[in-house]
C-alpha cells in the first residue's frame, strides 16, 4: 500500500506540472506570435517571456513544498508574485480577445497563495489581485469594469477551489494509507500484549509455587528426607504441567482461522482497488489442513499487495487444494521470496505442497495442497 500511496502522489503532483508546463507554453507562444505580427516590441516580448518563464519556472517547487502541509509563505512564493504582477504589465492588452488569458497569471499566482495561506488570508489576497488587475485592465482599455471584475472573480475563486481540491484529494489518500497502517500496528500490539498476558497468567502462579516448594524442598533435606523428596516431585510436577500450557499457549498463538484470514485478504485487496473473488468447498478438511491453507492465503495476500498490480484475485478451495491467482504479474523471472520458502517448507514437512509460478494466460499463480 506503500508504494501504491506514493505512485498516487506523483500522478497528482505530475499532472499539475503537465498544465502548469502547457499554459507557460501557451502563454510564451502567444508572446512570440504578437512580437512576430509587431503588436509589441522585441524588448517587450523578451522581458515578458522572461517573466512568464521564471513564474512559472517557481511553481513546481512550490507546489513540492506545500503538498503535505502548510508552510510558512517564503521568498519564492513573494517573487513568483512579482514576476506575475510583471507580466499582467508588460502583456499586449490592446488585443482585447486575449486580455483574458493574460489576467489568468494573477489567477494562477493567487492559487499558489492558497496552499500557504489560510482560507480568509487567501480570499483577502484574491480579491486585492482581482481588483487590481481588473481595474488595470479598465483604465487601459475599453473593457467594462462588471465585465472585466466578474469573469476575472469567477476564474479565481474557480482555479483556487480546484488547486485545493486537489491537495485534499492527496491528503485523503494519505490518511487512508495512514490509518492501515495504524490499524496494522495497533492489531500486532495487541497480539503481542495479549501473549503477554496470557504467559503472565499461565506462568505466574506456577513459578511462584515451584519457587516455594524449591526452597522448602532445601530446607527440608537434611531433616526429613522424605518429604524434600515429595516436594520436588510436587516441583517436577508443576514444571511439567507449566510447559504443557505454555506449548499449547504458544500454538494458539501458531494457529489461524482460515475464514478469517480469507475475510482479512479480501479487505485488503479490494481497499487496494483489486476485486478478491473467493469460492470455498472445504468439507471436511482437518482443522491442521485449515490452518496449514490460512498461512497460505495470509502469505499470498502478502505477497499479490507488495509485489503485483494486479486488479483482480481469485482464491478458490476445492478440499485441501488451494488456487490464487491474479493478473498482476510484474517479474516473469524473480526468484520465490523467503516467505514463500518458508510457507514450503512448512506445507512439505506437514505433507503437502507448494507452488508459485506464472501462467500461460499471463496470471500469476499460487498453488497449495494439504492434506485432507
Amino acid at each position: 500500500m506503500a508504494g501504491r500511496a506514493d505512485t498516487a502522489r506523483k500522478i497528482l503532483i505530475y499532472w499539475m506540472d503537465a498544465m502548469y508546463v502547457l499554459l507557460g507554453l501557451v502563454f510564451v507562444t502567444l508572446v512570440t506570435i504578437f512580437a512576430i505580427q509587431g503588436v509589441i516590441s522585441v524588448p517587450q516580448a523578451v522581458l515578458t517571456a522572461a517573466c512568464l518563464v521564471g513564474q512559472f519556472s517557481f511553481f513546481p517547487g512550490l507546489l513540492r513544498a506545500a503538498f503535505d502541509g502548510r508552510p510558512r509563505p517564503t521568498s519564492k512564493l513573494v517573487l513568483s508574485g512579482v514576476l506575475a504582477a510583471g507580466s499582467v504589465l508588460l502583456l499586449p492588452h490592446q488585443e482585447l480577445s486575449y486580455t483574458a488569458t493574460w489576467l489568468e497569471t494573477g489567477v494562477l499566482w493567487v492559487s499558489m497563495v492558497a496552499f500557504y495561506l489560510p482560507l480568509w488570508a487567501t480570499a483577502c489576497v484574491g480579491a486585492a489581485v482581482v481588483s487590481l488587475v481588473s481595474g488595470y485592465v479598465v483604465l487601459i482599455t475599453d473593457r467594462t469594469w462588471l465585465g472585466t471584475l466578474l469573469p476575472e472573480a469567477a476564474s479565481c475563486l474557480f482555479v483556487v477551489a480546484a488547486m485545493l481540491l486537489w491537495r485534499w484529494l492527496w491528503w485523503t489518500i494519505r490518511d487512508a494509507h495512514d490509518g492501515q497502517e495504524a490499524k496494522a500496528r495497533l492489531a500486532i500490539a495487541e497480539e503481542r500484549l495479549r501473549f503477554a498476558r496470557d504467559l503472565h497468567d499461565l506462568l505466574g502462579r506456577s513459578l511462584s509455587v515451584i519457587t516455594l516448594k524449591s526452597e522448602l524442598a532445601a530446607k527440608l533435606a537434611a531433616k526429613d528426607q522424605a518429604r524434600a523428596l515429595s516436594e520436588m516431585d510436587e516441583v517436577r510436577r508443576l514444571a511439567t504441567g507449566s510447559l504443557a500450557e505454555v506449548q499449547l499457549a504458544v500454538d494458539g498463538y501458531h494457529t489461524l482461522d482460515l475464514d478469517a484470514e480469507l475475510t482479512g485478504v479480501r479487505a485488503a485487496l479490494e481497499a487496494a482497488g483489486a476485486r478478491c473473488l473467493i469460492e470455498t468447498r472445504v468439507g471436511d478438511l482437518s482443522p491442521a489442513g485449515r490452518t496449514l491453507l490460512a498461512w497460505v492465503v495470509r502469505e499470498g495476500g502478502t505477497n499479490v499487495l507488495k509485489h503485483s498490480s494486479a486488479t483482480t484475485c481469485a482464491i478458490t478451495i476445492d478440499g485441501g487444494v488451494l488456487e490464487m491467482r491474479n493478473d498482476g504479474v510484474r517479474d516473469a523471472c524473480a526468484a520465490p521470496g523467503s516467505g514463500l520458502r518458508g510457507l514450503s517448507e512448512r506445507l512439505t514437512t506437514a505433507g503437502g505442497s507448494l507452488s508459485a509460478a506464472p501462467t500461460p494466460t499471463g496470471e500469476f499463480l499460487l498453488r497449495a495442497a494439504v492434506p485432507a
